[in-house]
């Protein structure tokens, strides 16, 4: 059993946004040489999210307009009285959820019909990082 860690360094043009990573996280396990196993993607910071969905720009839009029906940005947050005012993302990412794990199978990710891996920042426009672990043979 070998393990593998990378770090994918996000910076929004956007506040909110969501990514496609997949290919950067295909990059991580062709490098870590895992034929067989686990990767692990998380978002390593608590106002941006991974998620696995379909890569289509419309329904990006719908994910973004729909958190921001779930959680919309507003001044009454008691989370602002610590002076922040990113009480919506913190929101938002328990929604979308921290990270996803796919399994490699003859050192390729092994997904279903469409599926792709994500990066949903809500609170952006800033460095953040994306553990990439890869566990396996």
């Amino acid at each position: 059993m070998k393990t593998y860690t990378d770090y994918l360094w996000m910076n929004t043009k956007q506040e909110k946004e969501i990514v496609n990573i997949t290919e950067q996280v295909r990059e991580v396990v062709k490098a870590s040489g895992v034929k067989e196993g686990l990767v692990l993607v998380n978002a390593m910071h608590i106002t941006s999210s991974v998620f696995i969905n379909d890569e289509e720009p419309g329904l990006k839009q719908d994910f973004l307009a729909w958190l921001e029906e779930l959680a919309p940005e507003r001044p009454d947050y008691k989370h602002h009285r610590t002076g922040e005012t990113n009480g919506d993302a913190h929101l938002k990412r328990t929604i979308m959820g921290r990270e996803v794990v796919v399994a490699i199978t003859k050192g390729e990710l092994d997904f279903g019909p469409w599926e792709q891996i994500f990066y949903g920042e809500f609170d952006g426009q800033r460095r953040k990082r994306v553990l990439v672990k890869v566990i396996g043979e």
